[in-house]
C-alpha cells in the first residue's frame, strides 16, 4: 500500500497541552497485535483472588517502571499494573524548582510521551523484536473524583480481566 492510500491516523493527543507541565496523568499502552506475552492472570474463581505472575518480558517491564520511579525527579508512577497484553501506569509529574526536568539528559522537560517513549524502547530492546503497539492513550486527570476513579480501576484490573475491553485468550 503506498503513503498516499494510507488511513490517516486522528491525532490522540491535545493540541493545546503541554505534557510537561505538572499533573497527573493515566497512561495505557498496548503489547503489538495484543499479544498475551507479560504476565498471566492466575488464582480466578470462586475463592481465589486474582494474581498477576509475571513472564520474562513482563519482569523487565516491571523494572523499566520501577526505574521510572526511582530516576526521574519531579516523575512518580503512582500506580500502574502490567497485564497479560497491556500494562497502566498513573503518572504524577511535580516539577519544582529544584528538580531536574530532563530525566538527567540536559534536554528540555521531560513530556509524558518522552517517558512512555523512553519505557517502550529500553523494553523493546530487551525482549529483541517489537514489544509495543505504535501509540498509546492518555488520558489528562482533571480532578481528584477522576484521580480516584483511575486510581482504583488500576488496582483492581486483574480481578475484572475477563470483562476488560482489552481481554484476550490468546
Amino acid at each position: 500500500m503506498s503513503k498516499e492510500k494510507l488511513p490517516k491516523r486522528k491525532p490522540n493527543r491535545m493540541a493545546t497541552y503541554d505534557y510537561s507541565s505538572n499533573g497527573a496523568y493515566f497512561i495505557t499502552i498496548c503489547t503489538a497485535a495484543r499479544r498475551n506475552i507479560l504476565c498471566e492472570i492466575v488464582g480466578e474463581g470462586l475463592c481465589a483472588l486474582p494474581q498477576v505472575k509475571l513472564t520474562k518480558i513482563g519482569k523487565i517491564v516491571d523494572e523499566a517502571v520501577c526505574f521510572i520511579k526511582e530516576n526521574y525527579d519531579g516523575i512518580e508512577v503512582d500506580n500502574y499494573v502490567i497485564m497479560p497484553n497491556h500494562i497502566h501506569l498513573l503518572i504524577l509529574v511535580n516539577y519544582d524548582d529544584n528538580c531536574d526536568k530532563t530525566g538527567g539528559y540536559g534536554d528540555p522537560p521531560l513530556r509524558i510521551f518522552d517517558i512512555v517513549g523512553r519505557l517502550k524502547s529500553f523494553t523493546t530492546n530487551e525482549y529483541g523484536r517489537v514489544l509495543w503497539q505504535r501509540s498509546f492513550h492518555d488520558h489528562v486527570i482533571r480532578n481528584e473524583k477522576d484521580y480516584k476513579k483511575i486510581y482504583e480501576y488500576i488496582s483492581s484490573n486483574p480481578s475484572i480481566w475477563q470483562k476488560d475491553s482489552l481481554y484476550s485468550r490468546e
